[in-house]
């Protein structure tokens, strides 16, 4: 089984190592690094906003310039939080803490080399992960019936709600959201019309594209807009010396990378995602480490443990985006969306159905990561200039490709109005603190969960007791419930803890 998984990685090594989609790995990064540098826009806006330039490309070729728009995002976040103490993406946060320090010390290009090589390391080690496990996954999928799938579905939403760290509440609602908007249009198996207020437009339901280029880049742009960001930073020179000099000293630091490695993998398959990976990574490496109490002014292991949990995370995301269908992050998501929107279907069948899809994609990741490794090293004074153009000039080209995108998914104008219409949602959203992948996730999945879970009910005659019917479909709904219910278990606990300490 192993053996094949090689066999089929070095096909994906001929599919992936075509110069034309090296020349796109190439144009995603250093797309995704710019996107990676500009606060307020982050790995899943970008990847929504420029969705709309695969449509013309194979599945093959688009999936690898957007997963490498996401690498670039990834790498980027890393340079504003060195330089300008401004992190563009939320798990870019905690290596301010420690990278932003080395930078004013003058260590600016230590910082950086060190975040991106771990960068690299967290990632090439999620992508062996995901050679070796997914077709085991995938495999195992392919046993499911519609109540093993809503059963996932449930685990996947349930996990959102637990293990997140936004107020469960709060993410109940924007999910609730999200089913709702999943609704609109033309009910499958009745024929009937749902929340369409008399709009023709809406009686195929909401484009997933419309919806995400506007909550998330519309949305991100206004909150810019509105925070009227300034740049003040420290200028940075990577040479090679400097490099190498840095190279030697990260061995000595590989039961951090090792540590950081397994808690961004797990926190990446579970939907938990890239930011807490990264502040959970950061704060063990500060407690394990002989060097903790440095923490906070200028320590290089504060750099490693959050940037190479934070890219294990992002890239083993897409473990169970690829084999169950179920998307572990908000990128994934949006990544998931076009896959659907290229024919494809993700799930366990996509690696017997599109296995060339599949391998080569697989094989973009550590293609698209050493590319991404060596751009990122070459080009950061260029990208650090990119922060001292004014936003003023920037956010609006964004809202120009945000609308052609929108625009050009149905050649219809009301589409752009409902684009504008989302990115005042995602506004308030944002400005209420409300999260928005839960609301992504269950316009995603909420279509196919619902179908699941009819088809289930179709076949019990009814009865909801075929969701405990066998012990792989009860043992997943005792996982989802245990998720679900878990802040309540944690808050149980720590009273229990704090009441048995002595007064």
């Amino acid at each position: 089984m192993i053996l094949d998984n090689f066999t089929h990685l070095y096909h994906g090594f001929g599919i992936a190592a075509d110069p034309f989609n090296i020349l796109l790995m190439a144009i995603g990064i250093l797309l995704g690094v710019i996107i990676g540098v500009l606060p307020g826009l982050g790995g899943a806006n970008g990847v929504a906003i420029l969705l709309p330039l695969t449509f013309s490309m194979s599945p093959t070729s688009a999936i690898i310039l957007l997963s490498c728009i996401y690498w670039g995002a990834l790498f980027g976040g890393a340079i504003t939080s060195v330089l300008f103490n401004i992190p563009g993406e939320p798990w870019s946060v905690a290596t301010t803490f420690d990278g932003h320090p080395m930078a004013r010390s003058g260590r600016a290009g230590e910082a950086l080399t060190a975040a991106f090589t771990s960068s690299f390391v967290g990632a090439f080690f999620a992508i062996v992960m995901i050679t070796l496990i997914a077709p085991l996954v995938a495999q195992f999928a392919l046993q499911f019936g519609p109540a093993e799938k809503f059963a996932v579905y449930f685990l996947a939403f349930a996990s959102f709600v637990g293990m997140s760290k936004e107020p469960p509440a709060k993410t109940v609602v924007s999910m609730m959201l999200g089913f709702a908007l999943a609704c609109v249009g033309l009910d499958m198996v009745t024929g009937q019309l749902r929340l369409t207020f008399g709009f023709t437009e809406l009686l195929n339901g909401f484009d997933f594209l419309i919806a995400v280029i506007g909550l998330f880049g519309i949305g991100e742009i206004l909150l810019t807009m509105e925070e009227g960001l300034e740049f003040r930073g420290k200028s940075a020179r990577i040479d090679p010396k400097v490099v190498w000099k840095t190279w030697k000293t990260l061995p000595r630091f590989w039961a951090t990378s090792l540590r950081s490695c397994v808690i961004g993998c797990w926190m990446g398959i579970t939907p938990a995602g890239a930011t807490p990976a990264s502040f959970m990574s950061y704060g063990i490496a500060k407690r394990m480490s002989k060097n903790g109490n440095n923490f906070g002014n200028g320590e290089i292991e504060g750099v490693i443990a959050p940037e190479t949990a934070a890219h294990a995370a992002g890239t083993s995301a897409l473990l169970p985006m690829l084999a169950l269908g179920v998307p572990g992050s908000p990128t994934a998501a949006v990544l998931l969306g076009g896959l659907l929107i290229w024919g494809l279907q993700p799930g366990p069948m996509l690696f017997v159905e599109q296995a060339d899809f599949v391998w080569g994609l697989i094989a973009s990741m550590y293609l698209g990561n050493v590319v991404g490794l060596i751009l990122v090293l070459t080009t950061v004074p260029l990208f650090a200039a990119i922060l001292r153009i004014p936003f003023s000039i920037i956010a609006p080209v964004i809202l120009v490709i945000c609308a052609i995108g929108a625009y050009t998914v149905n050649n219809n104008v009301f589409d752009v109005l409902m684009m504008m219409v989302f990115g005042v949602l995602g506004y308030l959203l944002k400005k209420t603190n409300y999260p928005l992948a839960p609301l992504v996730l269950a316009i995603v999945l909420g279509p196919s969960a619902e179908e699941s879970f009819r088809q289930s009910l179709l076949t019990s005659a009814g009865s909801v007791s075929i969701f405990w019917s066998n012990p792989l479909v009860s043992t997943i709904m005792g996982l989802g419930l245990l998720a679900g219910v878990w802040p309540l278990i944690s808050k149980g606990i720590a009273k229990l803890r704090s009441s048995a300490q002595p007064a």
